[in-house]
């Protein structure tokens, strides 16, 4: 695995960070270890909220954002992975699934499946297997851009590493 950190600067908003804040990325990295992929881990300097905000900040496409996203699915944790370019239509994911109704999770239900807080849930690193389905139109972008656990960290890592490492179901989610 490849790191690769920003510099902060004096101005920055990224407050100091404890061991406890740093863990899921030290998880995610981890992770990444264990599924025998690369990743580069990059640290920004200030918090980037949309998909628009970190392909900016990246230098890359909307469309390279691979945002994962939890949804409650019949009670159950579902991450979809899907492309910063569009919206994911969730009575298609749920139809395609078998599941009766896939809604946005709430916070504290992404933290508790994912041990990451919303705006920063990596791909992977979580403490235990989600259900995970991956985007097919993030297919045709060879260098794809994560959360990586927290508010400050994005990972690179290609498509196929990416539906490796989260053993992910490839599906249109549109």
């Amino acid at each position: 695995m490849r790191v690769m950190h920003t510099e902060s600067s004096a101005n920055s908003s990224q407050p100091e960070q404890t061991a406890e804040q740093h863990d899921p990325v030290r998880k995610v990295a981890e992770a990444a270890e264990r599924a025998g992929i690369t990743v580069e881990l990059v640290r920004l300097e200030d918090q980037v909220p949309t998909a628009a905000a970190a392909a900016e900040r990246l230098g890359c496409t909307v469309a390279q954002i691979a945002n994962s996203l939890i949804f409650e699915a019949d009670g159950e944790p579902l991450l979809v992975i899907a492309s910063g370019a569009r919206r994911v239509d969730t009575r298609k994911v749920a139809a395609d699934l078998g599941y009766r109704k896939v809604r946005r999770a709430s916070p504290e239900f992404v933290l508790e499946h994912t041990g990451q807080k919303v705006g920063g849930v990596a791909p992977l690193g979580h403490p235990a297997r989600v259900r995970t389905v991956v985007d097919a139109d993030l297919a045709a972008e060879e260098k794809l851009w994560a959360g990586g656990g927290d508010d400050y960290t994005m990972i690179a890592i290609s498509y196929d590493d990416l539906v490796r490492a989260t053993d992910g179901e490839v599906r249109e989610v549109r």
